[in-house]
């Protein structure tokens, strides 16, 4: 990949992540789970390390390969939305490429959908 393409893929994720100081992570992750750029908010320690992360991309890589088939018939998706006990996970599709976020769990869910709601137009615009 070269690096204007990483830079652009950087910005992507630096875009994201401006939005809110409850963003802990955004990821782009590429259709073999490679991570190809990310912002981390420095204050955090990891919640997976990097076995399970790698783990964690790699099956994000094959569900968005797998959910392109319903695309016909439902849609393309726009955004995945997972609440986990430590954890709020949300996924946005950009091609054959995914934005992987995570966010404080005790977050409000009027905050999260403002996040998600100013996440739309930065996905549209590079998808």
């Amino acid at each position: 990949m070269n690096a204007k393409v990483r830079k652009k893929y950087a910005l992507i994720c630096e875009s994201i992540a401006a939005i809110s100081p409850v963003i802990r992570f955004v990821g782009m992750i590429g259709e073999s789970g490679d991570l190809l750029a990310y912002d981390r908010r420095r204050d955090l320690k990891p919640l997976l390390d990097e076995k399970d992360t790698r783990y964690q991309f790699s099956h994000i890589a094959m569900k968005t390969d797998l959910e392109t088939y319903f695309d016909k018939s439902l849609g393309p998706i726009e955004f995945i939305w997972e609440e986990r006990t430590k954890v709020q996970i949300i996924s946005f599709a950009i091609k054959k490429y995914r934005i992987w976020m995570s966010i404080d769990k005790k977050v409000i869910r009027s905050e999260v959908l403002r996040i998600i709601d100013s996440c739309l137009p930065i996905v549209k615009r590079y998808s």
